[in-house]
């Protein structure tokens, strides 16, 4: 692990305008800096950096975040990927802590794996281009399905010649540790011992992770043979774990993030057909079941997936499965079925890029209503099929189980109940059935009533518009301006005898948030200012916890500022030469006390209007009397205040 001397170093040296400057161009606007957003397509720019703050927010999409989450977001690394790539921008020797011997040597394979995999995929590129033999059976083969060199580059594909240990030998040569490459998958250990290539006379498809190194390989089979496999792929080891890998990812992540959906195919030539044509936010799931892990890498890049497979039975089945994980993970699936026995990729050399796109775009299908569609031509008459299918359709519709997909779930019953021709309240009683039985068994079986009542609060609507729930009510924008000036001025010296963070400790102390979010987020800082770490906006920017430093940013990033102009204005306002932050504090923390005191008007009316002892009355009248006084005061401060 990166120790933290280590992280603070890169830290401290981090140029938020210099990284994100590499992939939007910014324009210099005030304080901050603007540009179009890199997330999704805008013609005004609506993307700031600030760089007082080392934070970034569209106002348009929402993203927002620092440096090493403007990394994580758009070239898809990990926290740790982000924090080396920044390391060898800045030349920071980053410092590893002591590992157990057990990680240590794990460590050890995988970079070994890593150099070796590097080698070989070098080594057939060479093969493919350089020799005879790889012009003559690959490069004519290929040339045939209609690639071209560009693409063949861009995706470093390579061919692995037909002799017994041409590979082998060469890395033997390049004293590679022979005891890890059939861990590699490139050389296989044959009946006499001896070490063989084991992808001979194959076409070479490198396998890329997300930060482009080269994790493990397909080996295709040139032409028809019924004898071989078809493909022929890296063993699981260190690094290639197939159920946690698409092909293509790497290639096809900033296309994905831009189009904000995601095409899913079965092969290697069919990504690399469909980016030669233009079509680049697609992946493979390498011929293999989708798995939870495959969805989840997904869904690091969109909400929309699209799966393209061949029309056939078999490519039917191969879409269907993992429908119920993909609505689990809040996935918007569609399915399109490529016609005639085509699959992808002889499908868009036959019609060309626009017909395709055309194609996939007027033919997507629901992916619950195709399968139930599926599912009843195989029904006919037969009673028994039919109460079969009713309950599968009815447990895949408890698979969408988040709060934000309740509209969504109820119009899939509705839509079902018709087709199954069966009464929607029925189909919403069993829905629910799966649903209890889902939540019972996750409970360790609690009993039907608190699992019942576990349902009902998940099934809530999200509302929308004032009569229901207001994106930030009145209550939070007066709470987040407090951990606003909080976080960006209490470290600051208050007085004498106190800090800024002391001073709104003290005058909030009797009032609690609304938002628990926000109050945990409090809690934090008070905790990290007691024990003298120092917080302030950059401790949380940079926080593990995305959620922690998501929310600061929303607080302390706004799509306005303060014109130096004002002072032209204004006689005496003086803004660029003059330290404003107690001002800030102060009205900050008399709204938000406002906001509070008003709360408390209405609890003790509604108490006054339910009381019906003259004594209770008497003391809430008198509550009532010295809230009154404590706001008279707040305003008298303020000067004339409307307040709603």
């Amino acid at each position: 692990m990166i120790t933290p001397n280590s992280i603070e170093q890169i830290k401290n040296r981090i140029d938020i305008i210099d990284v994100v400057g590499e992939y939007v161009k910014l324009k210099k606007r005030g304080a901050n800096y603007l540009g179009n957003c890199p997330f999704h397509n805008e013609k005004s720019p609506s993307f700031t950096v600030s760089p007082s703050k080392e934070i970034y927010k569209c106002f348009g999409c929402g993203k927002s975040g620092n440096t090493i989450t403007f990394l994580m977001e758009h070239d898809k690394l990990s926290y740790v990927e982000s924090l080396r790539w920044l390391a060898r921008r800045y030349n920071i020797e980053i410092e590893e802590t002591e590992q157990t011997p057990e990680q240590k040597q794990l460590q050890q394979v995988g970079d070994s794996l890593y150099i070796i995999n590097s080698f070989a995929a070098k080594f057939f590129e060479e093969q493919l281009w350089d020799t005879n033999e790889g012009n003559s059976i690959a490069v004519s083969y290929l040339k045939e399905r209609g690639f071209r060199d560009e693409v063949l580059k861009k995706f470093q594909i390579g061919y692995s010649p037909q002799a017994k240990d041409t590979l082998t030998q060469a890395l033997i040569a390049n004293q590679f540790n022979k005891e890890l490459l059939p861990k590699t998958g490139l050389s296989v250990v044959r009946n006499d011992g001896d070490l063989q290539d084991n992808y001979r006379g194959r076409i070479i498809f490198p396998i890329h992770n997300n930060s482009g190194k080269i994790i493990g390989f397909g080996a295709r089979i040139i032409g028809k043979n019924d004898k071989a496999p078809k493909y022929i792929n890296t063993p699981e080891n260190e690094l290639y774990v197939k159920s946690k890998i698409l092909y293509g990812s790497y290639f096809a992540r900033q296309a994905i993030d831009k189009a904000n959906e995601c095409l899913l195919v079965e092969g290697y030539t069919d990504v690399v057909s469909l980016h030669q044509a233009g079509v680049e936010n697609v992946v493979a799931s390498g011929g293999t079941s989708l798995t939870i892990d495959q969805l989840r890498l997904i869904k690091k890049y969109t909400n929309n997936l699209t799966i393209i497979y061949d029309g056939d039975n078999a490519g039917v089945k191969a879409a269907l499965r993992g429908l119920d994980m993909a609505l689990e993970e809040s996935l918007n699936v569609r399915l399109v079925l490529i016609p005639d026995n085509e699959d992808p990729d002889s499908y868009v050399n036959k019609v060309g890029t626009t017909a395709f796109q055309k194609f996939i775009s007027d033919n997507k299908k629901d992916f619950i209503l195709f399968q139930l569609e599926i599912m009843m031509k195989e029904v006919g008459n037969d009673i028994t099929k039919k109460n079969d299918v009713v309950n599968h359709i009815a447990e895949t519709l408890s698979k969408i189980n988040r709060q934000e997909d309740f509209v969504k779930q109820q119009e899939y019953i509705k839509q079902c109940s018709h087709l199954l021709k069966i009464d929607e309240g029925n189909l919403i009683n069993l829905v629910n059935k799966y649903k209890r039985d889902k939540l019972s068994k996750d409970e360790k079986r609690l009993p039907f009533e608190e699992a019942n009542q576990l349902l009902q609060d998940s099934q809530q609507p999200i509302g929308f518009g004032d009569e229901n729930v207001s994106i930030i009510n009145q209550d939070e924008l007066h709470e987040r301006n407090v951990l606003r000036v909080l976080l960006e001025y209490g470290l600051n010296k208050w007085d004498d005898e106190q800090s800024t963070a002391h001073y709104i400790f003290n005058e909030i102390e009797e009032f609690s948030f609304e938002n628990k979010e926000l109050e945990n987020l409090l809690n934090i800082y008070r905790d990290m200012f007691y024990k003298n770490e120092q917080p302030n906006t950059k401790s949380f920017l940079y926080s593990e916890d995305k959620n922690v430093a998501d929310l600061v940013t929303s607080i302390t990033m706004f799509p306005f500022e303060l014109s130096l102009n004002w002072d032209n204005v204004l006689e005496g306002m003086n803004i660029t030469n003059r330290d404003t932050s107690k001002e800030d504090v102060m009205m900050s923390l008399n709204y938000f006390k406002l906001k509070k005191l008003k709360t408390l008007f209405l609890q003790i009316q509604l108490e006054l209007e339910k009381s019906t002892d003259f004594n209770e009355q008497k003391i809430l009248i008198e509550v009532h009397r010295n809230l009154k006084e404590r706001e008279r005061d707040i305003t008298k401060k303020m000067g004339t205040v409307i307040f709603k």
